[in-house]
C-alpha cells in the first residue's frame, strides 16, 4: 500500500542490537522501514507488552490506535493445555480501510475513545520500566549480577509484560523456550488480549 502515502515501520527490540535483530529482516527480505532499538524505548512510549504489536500513526504525527496485537491472519494454536488465537484477519481489513479513508475510517478512534484504552502507566509500571532499563544498561556494560537483579525487580512489578521476560531469556537461547512455556503454562488470561476491531455499523435503511 505503498502508492497510497502508507508505511510500515518494524522496530526490533534488542539490547544486542543490529547483531541480534538484524539477521532477521535480512532472512525476512524486509521491503519496509526497519529499526532496530537496543534500549526498548518504543515499547516504553507505545505500551507495548508482547510481539508482534502495532500502533497506528498518521501523516501529522497522531497515534490513531494505541498498541494492540498486530497479526495478519488468523490461526489458533494449541500448546499445551492452553491455546494462542490470533485475530489478524479483521486487523488487516481495518489497516486497509484507514489506509484509505483516513480520518473517516470507522476504524479510527476519536480521541475519546482513545482516551478510554490507553491509561497512564500505575507507580508499579513505571518502576517496573526503570528497573528494566537499568538491567538493560547493566548488561550492556558487563554487570551480569546487577541486570539479573533490575531483570528480576522489572519482572515483579509488572508481570503481565512479556518484553521484560523475552529480552532476559534472549541471553540463554538454550533454555528460552522451556522458560517461555513454563511461563505461558501458568497464564489465567489470554495470551494476547482480544482485540477491540469493531465492524463498521450499516448504514440505516432508508425505506
Amino acid at each position: 500500500m505503498k502508492d497510497k502515502n502508507f508505511e510500515i515501520i518494524a522496530a526490533a527490540q534488542d539490547t544486542g542490537g543490529e547483531a541480534a535483530a538484524g539477521k532477521w529482516y535480512d532472512a525476512a527480505k524486509a521491503t519496509y522501514t526497519t529499526l532496530v532499538d537496543a534500549q526498548h524505548t518504543v515499547s516504553s512510549v507505545f505500551q507495548f507488552i508482547n510481539v508482534p504489536m502495532g500502533v497506528w500513526v498518521d501523516e501529522r504525527g497522531r497515534v490513531v490506535r494505541p498498541a494492540e496485537p498486530a497479526w495478519t491472519t488468523n490461526q489458533t494454536m494449541r500448546i499445551g493445555n492452553k491455546t494462542i488465537v490470533t485475530e489478524g484477519e479483521s486487523y488487516i481489513t481495518a489497516s486497509r480501510d484507514w489506509v484509505i479513508n483516513g480520518e473517516r475510517s470507522p476504524y479510527a478512534l476519536s480521541d475519546e475513545d482513545f482516551a478510554q484504552r490507553v491509561k497512564p502507566p500505575s507507580a508499579a509500571e513505571m518502576e517496573a520500566d526503570a528497573s528494566f532499563k537499568l538491567a538493560v544498561w547493566f548488561h550492556q556494560n558487563g554487570n551480569k549480577e546487577l541486570a539479573a537483579k533490575y531483570f528480576e525487580r522489572s519482572q515483579q512489578l509488572n508481570p503481565g509484560d512479556w518484553n521484560y521476560h523475552r529480552q532476559q531469556w534472549s541471553f540463554t537461547p538454550e533454555e528460552a523456550g522451556r522458560k517461555w512455556l513454563q511461563k505461558f503454562q501458568a497464564l489465567e488470561q489470554p495470551y494476547y488480549p482480544k482485540l477491540e476491531i469493531a465492524p463498521p455499523k450499516p448504514e440505516p435503511s432508508k425505506h
